[in-house]
């Protein structure tokens, strides 16, 4: 009975490679906007990676609680360009960004529908037809040049890298007004590969706002599903420089029958800040790498997470955060609100070696589950060799109290209003941070919608 069980694996594992070689091969069938040397480099690079890869599967630690099974059961195409009108952008436009606004529709930069006459002095965004032929110079000491880059995912959106949204700060540049870069989807008869990747670079004493947002264009709500799956394989490659302050929010709204896979790369270099703001609705199933590396003293990391899921949604969050150098400051909150037969995952780990001393690390993983059906695994997780340091890390699965209920209901509220209450002061604690008021809006509307 065992012997049938290893035949049954290997199996899986000969179709599973299989499978993830005809996913190469979907993505080399497409050219570069910006062609050089260093870009046919970089794609060679990330092809041969992904060669001497394989799927990964549940026997794998890091994919213990995802399984990638429906996945491979689709045969993806690359994604087709599309000509969209201005009246799609109305459920994805920030009233902050009306002006400082990138769109990419199937991953392909698309000037239309993108709005940039408000861009400051002091910053580049556009892609890297874009770039100036000195930006083009020093783009290979940023562009596929972080830790991780030979995961297989990342080196799959390497090997077919055609274009990339980019933004760029200049050294001592304030900027005031948020940039937002959009990603739109458009479902076909055929399944899509969408490949987006994202570079940003704040140099030493700039100030940036980022929101990165993703959705599904559709006569209703964005994450609702629509019977046409795609895949969304996205890489977002961050350099903040010694002293800049990058506040990013991401922002996932996908149809509830796409495969969202992505990668955020922060490199920080001493005295920088990061704070991510990163909320979840949609896709079928939906992976998120995050790896920090604090490249420098005195570097301040804030991660803030919020999911909400139902149907039979999975959504998984792996973060990994390395403190490196001393007073270093981590603080990590993810939130998820779980319904009907969702799962989800939290797999968080900070490190914190001998050369970190005097670190303050935060870490914390809480979970709303409304259903009976529905299903959290959680592992935070702090490894330590420095003596000097002020860590914490916990997590948390609970369901709506029947006593604060009952509390709400003592006062005068009826048990649906009740309910939605308190579940919005469970969500509150991440999208009252956020510094996007238009934004805050709309993803109350949502979260009240996703969980009536």
């Amino acid at each position: 009975m065992n012997s049938m069980v290893m035949l049954k694996n290997d199996a899986d594992g000969l179709t599973r490679d299989a499978y993830l070689q005809s996913l190469l091969h979907q993505g080399d069938r497409r050219r570069a906007v910006a062609e050089n040397d260093f870009l046919i480099k970089l794609r060679q690079q990330g092809s041969n990676q992904v060669k001497q890869s394989r799927l990964p599967h549940k026997r794998d630690e890091e994919w213990l609680f995802t399984d990638l099974s429906d996945l491979v059961k689709v045969d993806f195409r690359p994604a087709q360009p599309m000509t969209l009108n201005q009246d799609v952008l109305s459920q994805f436009i920030l009233e902050e960004a009306t002006q400082t606004r990138l769109v990419f529709v199937n991953g392909i930069y698309t000037p239309e529908l993108s709005d940039l006459s408000a861009l400051p002095q002091g910053i580049l965004v556009g892609n890297l037809g874009n770039l100036s032929t000195e930006q083009k110079d020093q783009l290979q000491h940023y562009l596929g040049q972080q830790e991780g880059s030979d995961e297989v995912f990342t080196s799959l959106n390497t090997s077919s890298l055609e274009d990339a949204a980019i933004v760029w700060v200049e050294a001592n540049t304030v900027v005031n007004t948020p940039i937002h870069l959009l990603f739109l989807s458009v479902v076909s008869p055929h399944p899509s590969l969408i490949q987006p990747r994202i570079l940003v670079i704040t140099e030493p004493h700039s100030v940036l706002t980022l929101a990165e947002s993703y959705g599904t264009v559709t006569d209703t709500c964005s994450d609702r599903p629509q019977h046409r799956p795609y895949f969304t394989n996205t890489v977002t490659e961050i350099f903040l420089g010694q002293n800049s302050r990058l506040t990013h929010i991401r922002n996932q709204r996908e149809s509830a029958d796409s495969f969202h896979i992505a990668k955020t790369a922060i490199a920080q270099e001493r005295d920088s800040a990061y704070r991510l703001f990163e909320i979840n609705l949609g896709a079928k199933l939906y992976r998120h790498h995050l790896n920090v590396v604090q490249q420098g003293e005195h570097t301040q990391t804030d991660l803030f997470g919020l999911t909400i899921i139902a149907g039979r949604q999975v959504s998984d969050t792996h973060s990994l955060i390395q403190l490196r150098h001393p007073q270093g400051v981590t603080n990590q909150l993810h939130k998820c609100i779980v319904d009907d037969y969702a799962h989800a995952v939290f797999s968080g780990k900070v490190f914190v070696p001998k050369a970190a001393q005097m670190t303050n690390a935060n870490q914390l993983n809480r979970n709303l589950v409304l259903s009976p059906k529905g299903r959290v695994n959680t592992k935070p997780e702090l490894q330590i060799t420095a003596d000097n340091v002020k860590c914490s890390h916990g997590a948390t699965v609970s369901q709506l109290e029947a006593d604060e209920i009952f509390y709400l209901r003592s006062r005068g509220l009826n048990d649906y209003d009740a309910r939605h209450l308190l579940i919005d002061a469970f969500a509150g604690e991440i999208l009252d941070q956020i510094p996007l008021p238009s934004l805050q809006q709309r993803l109350g509307q949502c979260i009240a919608c996703r969980t009536i």
